[in-house]
């Protein structure tokens, strides 16, 4: 599946107001960008957020990154992906997440086991009356043994607040065929002091959780890094700022780095749902 170079990643095509979603993404879709990424949020009803994407856009690629392979059952899902697939047109991609979420396995009554749940939900998929094929799905893959499962039975990796650092070393453990298609928060400000004040109020949640500090620490930041809210060295890392040459630059250096497809979230913004932010960053669509 094509997604592209670049895409927007937005937690507001989840959760605004059904029409504003709508006519939002179309006007995204307008733009040119290659997909449209939706976090699974813990739940809900991923498919039918998805569908409501699909059919207020044309031709971008829509993406869910990513849903826990706990809380939505592989049948479902792949009855769900094949329907929505036939009704427009193969533009769905779905993300699986089973590496951070030991809260929800153990609310399933579930061990946590990610490596070889994961691997299970893979075969569950496989096996489904109407499979999801590899090409179809990503997984979002920090550590180097996700890393080389996705790279093996996925169209590859979708990994979370990482460096252009990061996406050199994970198209190394990828080879040169599977798909890159790091996150990428972004806040488009000038002022050092307030972009830096956007990205840590962003950055707060996932620093104090441990398998994101994890994978921080194997990125070479050190413990005073993720102090009080992430140094400037942090922040500036993962977070890119400032105008939009700024953060295509960032953009270019994952590109350059080895990754296929760059998606941006805007965080930090005023609105329900960033227009504006998106409209600015408009010239790094493709």
């Amino acid at each position: 599946m094509d997604i592209g170079r670049t895409g927007i990643w937005s937690i507001e095509l989840r959760t605004a107001d059904p029409g504003a979603i709508e006519d939002a993404a179309a006007e995204l879709d307008a733009m040119g960008w290659g997909a449209l990424w939706i976090p699974g949020l813990g739940g809900g009803d991923i498919l039918g957020d998805s569908e409501r994407l699909l059919g207020a856009t044309r031709t971008v690629r829509i993406a869910v990154g990513v849903l826990s392979i706990w809380r939505h059952r592989a049948a479902e899902m792949a009855a769900g992906h094949a329907r929505l697939q036939q009704l427009y047109g193969h533009r769905l991609l779905l993300g699986l997440n089973g590496v951070s979420d030991a809260a929800a396995a153990h609310g399933a009554g579930r061990a946590y086991r990610p490596l070889s749940d994961m691997d299970a939900y893979l075969d569950e998929l496989d096996r489904a009356p109407a499979p999801v094929p590899a090409g179809e799905r990503v997984m979002a893959a920090l550590g180097p043994k996700m890393v080389r499962l996705a790279g093996r039975r996925t169209a590859g990796v979708h990994p979370f607040m990482v460096t252009p650092e990061h996406s050199a070393a994970t198209r190394e453990l990828l080879g040169p065929g599977p798909l890159l298609a790091p996150y990428q928060a972004v806040v488009p400000e000038r002022d050092p002091a307030r972009a830096r004040a956007a990205a840590r109020g962003f950055l707060g949640t996932f620093l104090a959780m441990d398998h994101y500090a994890r994978s921080l620490l194997r990125q070479g930041f050190t413990e005073e890094d993720l102090a009080d809210g992430g140094s400037d060295r942090l922040v500036d890392g993962v977070v890119a700022w400032g105008d939009t040459e700024a953060i295509g630059a960032r953009v270019r250096a994952h590109h350059q780095a080895g990754a296929d497809h760059v998606c941006l979230h805007v965080v930090g913004a005023d609105s329900s749902v960033p227009l504006a932010e998106w409209r600015e960053l408009a010239a790094l669509a493709g």
